[in-house]
């Protein structure tokens, strides 16, 4: 595990005062590596606190161009980039931010015919996916390889957050057998509500990478914004289950 240099200790001196944390909790996160899966309005968010944070190599997974309805949302791009490629734009903010972090940026959606590669560079998943067969393919992967992956999701002023852990929590599969029918590649999205699962994802992240807190394991977290209405619920896998089941 990598020792601190005397700059990160300076940059990330309030966290490590977090109880539990520590130089060692620093430790964790610099030698950790995550992948993130479609880097927009809600998994860009993830990338930029977890760039902050000092996790040492994140490896995302978008492909696309600019579009103006992008701008709303993704806040790692900027207007002279509509129609230029997503993730240089991303990489590059990135690095503006914490220079020390190493990025491996392609430029792929997730998909059953990559997901395994995938899923091979990295010890965490985060699947910020708008697309179920995205999101499907990053799952199976994941349970194959063992390894977390952090599920997050928004629709309008709604939003969902759980941890699956391979072996031993409901896998993607279990709580959603099928695409919900409403579902579409075009929803309604408030920037702030991506912005704010992003965000929550990223804890889920350093909470599993250090050891502190309590991550989302076996229990769905739903929020509908609009009310400030939030729900714990405990889920369970389904031996059934086509990916996960016994």
């Amino acid at each position: 595990m990598s020792d601190l240099t005397p700059e990160e200790r300076a940059i990330y001196e309030w966290q490590m005062w977090l109880p539990g944390f520590g130089a060692e909790g620093q430790r964790k996160l610099k030698s950790a590596s995550v992948l993130i899966s479609r880097v927009g309005g809600l998994g860009g968010i993830v990338a930029y606190q977890l760039a902050a944070a000092g996790v040492g190599r994140l490896v995302l997974a978008m492909g696309g161009k600019v579009k103006p309805s992008d701008l709303h949302r993704h806040l790692q791009q900027s207007h002279d980039r509509i129609g230029e490629p997503r993730l240089p734009g991303v990489v590059k903010r990135l690095r503006e931010l914490n220079p020390r972090v190493e990025i491996t940026a392609i430029e792929e959606n997730a998909s059953e015919e990559n997901a395994d590669a995938l899923v091979a560079q990295a010890d965490i998943i985060v699947d910020a996916a708008p697309l179920f067969p995205e999101r499907y393919a990053l799952n199976r992967a994941a349970v194959a390889a063992k390894k977390p992956m952090v599920e997050c999701a928004m629709f309008a002023m709604e939003a969902h957050l759980t941890t699956i852990l391979p072996g031993r929590t409901p896998c993607l599969q279990c709580i959603t057998p099928e695409p919900p029918p409403d579902w579409k590649r075009q929803f309604p999205v408030l920037g702030a509500v991506s912005g704010t699962v992003g965000c929550l994802g990223a804890i889920e992240v350093v909470k599993l990478l250090t050891g502190i807190g309590e991550p989302l394991a076996g229990t769905l977290l739903t929020m509908d914004l609009g009310t400030m209405q939030f729900r714990r619920l405990k889920i369970a896998r389904r031996a059934d289950c086509p990916v996960c089941g016994r």
